[in-house]
């Protein structure tokens, strides 16, 4: 038995089981999806030709994966105009297997995507996180540390995190709640913020170059806002 479909402006004929290349659709790894644009079915009793459609027809796949497909050069040239372009272009592609032909509608079963439970730990972060209301004395420039920015040292902020040492004192444990607060994905413990925190505590500048010209260039727009401008002279006419 199969089956001819229309997706993504494309036709493609399949079977049980075939694994197919269509265009990208709005689904993830795992999930069911199903085309309902049947052009033709063809099994034991017969071949049935839709006008455009199969009524009641619909076929059903599982997403194997989402990818980009091979790269493709385009070559723009004109003579004579020291005109030329060069630009690749990949596909984004999903990988589907057919897993059932249907003569009759059947509904679509969604496969739910099997979610990981979060350890205890972490699932009570949010109540145990709140470390300050605010800070104890001038808060600590947290985007010293390597990794963070603005929006980082904001959600920070908000956790009750201001100063150095409260980074410092931190257990693995609570740099994971922390990770899985606000979704710093492994950076604080891949990027040692404990270390990092240490060294600013003890006086040392920012590890990362683009951290130290970062910090410069804050240093002296403050110097330059606190500056007292000088009035302008007005030139005097001869």
């Amino acid at each position: 038995m199969f089956a001819l479909i229309k997706t993504g402006g494309k036709q493609y004929k399949v079977a049980q089981d075939n694994v197919v290349v269509v265009e990208k659709l709005d689904a993830e790894a795992g999930e069911t999806v199903a085309f309902e644009h049947v052009l033709l079915v063809c099994g034991e009793a017969g071949t049935k030709v839709g006008a455009p459609l199969v009524t009641g027809a619909r076929v059903e796949a599982e997403v194997l994966e989402q990818r980009k497909g091979d790269k493709v050069l385009i070559v723009k040239n004109k003579r004579r105009n020291t005109y030329k372009r060069h630009k690749g272009h990949r596909q984004l592609e999903t990988v589907v297997k057919i897993t059932g032909i249907f003569e009759d509608g059947a509904a679509p079963t969604k496969k739910a995507k099997a979610k990981a439970e979060k350890p205890a730990a972490v699932a009570a972060a949010p109540a145990a996180l709140k470390f300050l209301d605010a800070p104890k004395g001038k808060a600590d420039d947290l985007k010293d540390i390597s990794g963070v920015g603005p929006s980082l040292e904001k959600k920070l902020n908000a956790l009750g995190i201001f100063h150095f040492w409260q980074i410092a004192e931190m257990e693995v444990a609570t740099l994971e709640a922390v990770d899985a607060e606000i979704g710093f994905k492994g950076r604080a413990i891949r990027e040692d913020w404990v270390g990092q925190s240490k060294h600013l505590m003890a006086g040392g500048a920012p590890l990362a170059a683009s951290d130290r010209a970062a910090k410069a260039e804050r240093e002296d727009a403050e110097a330059n806002e606190e500056a007292p401008k000088r009035p302008r002279k007005k030139k005097t006419e001869e």
